[in-house]
């Protein structure tokens, strides 16, 4: 699944290419993704320019509005295995193509082969569009000021839980999936077992350190390369290639003399140093 880094790369690829854009129509060919895709979007989106392009969490949001103000905002997630591209109008349709939305010149594509991605809409400012139910319930962004160690040892200390389920649970904390949970982990030298609130302040402020630096790595390597996952251009991230445990279950660490190791946590596979985690 895409994972926040994946998403802020495709933002930043879109956006140069969106922005103050007249939207000239939509095509809507799936009745519902994961959720419905609301038909009204045909007559609600052409007319509007796109003001913006935003990130919450794993979500993307188009800020669209009409010359008089009104408007709204395009929800859009990805799912398991969608990815956006721009494509010349008449380009032929694929089976798993099910969203067009078509500016002067070229169409913004959705292709979502598993159908698990979103197309929905919350009218109103783009302030509004943080009352969506999908997007009310999101957590704390990792990159943001409010990620802080005092913020984390607030969280973990009501949780006993083991930390990795915890850092991934998106109604605290958005867009730290799997893959990056685990590198976060590593990289603080914390086991993904431990409690959350067994962990010391101390290391409670590497963490935050791990999860941002990894964060951050991950978006100027492009991300990561999942399966049938690209970005809008058709390129693929690179940073899965340099994970230190993800995907790595038997292997040598790249730390110490150790052996990676791969265990079942929430029904996600973990994979951690026992030698260099504690």
């Amino acid at each position: 699944m895409p994972e926040l880094p994946e998403v802020e790369v495709c933002r930043r690829g879109i956006e140069p290419e969106l922005l103050a854009q007249p939207i000239l129509g939509v095509a809507i060919r799936a009745p519902r993704l994961r959720l419905p895709i609301p038909p009204e979007l045909a007559e609600w989106l052409p007319g509007c320019c796109i003001a913006a392009v935003r990130r919450r969490g794993k979500y993307l949001l188009l800020d669209c509005r009409r010359a008089d103000g009104s408007g709204g905002t395009l929800i859009i997630h990805l799912g398991m295995s969608g990815h956006l591209r721009f494509v010349a109008p008449g380009d032929p349709v694929g089976r798993h193509d099910h969203f067009d939305l078509c500016l002067p010149g070229r169409i913004l594509r959705l292709s979502d082969p598993r159908r698990f991605g979103v197309v929905t809409w919350q009218p109103g400012a783009p302030e509004d569009s943080a009352r969506h139910p999908l997007l009310a319930v999101q957590g704390v962004e990792p990159l943001s000021p409010e990620f802080t160690v005092d913020w984390l040892e607030s969280v973990f200390s009501r949780r006993a839980s083991p930390v990795k389920p915890v850092l991934m649970d998106s109604h605290l904390l958005v867009g730290v999936g799997n893959i990056y949970a685990s590198e976060s982990l590593f990289r603080a030298g914390i086991s993904p077992l431990r409690a959350a609130n067994r962990i010391a302040r101390g290391r409670l402020a590497t963490l935050v350190q791990a999860v941002q630096e990894t964060l951050s790595e991950a978006i100027a390597a492009g991300g990561s390369s999942i399966r049938d996952y690209v970005h809008s251009d058709g390129s693929s991230g690179w940073f899965q290639i340099q994970a230190a445990v993800y995907d790595r279950d038997g292997q040598p660490c790249r730390r110490c003399a150790g052996l990676v190791r791969q265990v079942r946590q929430a029904g996600r596979s973990t994979y951690y140093c026992p030698g260099c985690q504690r």
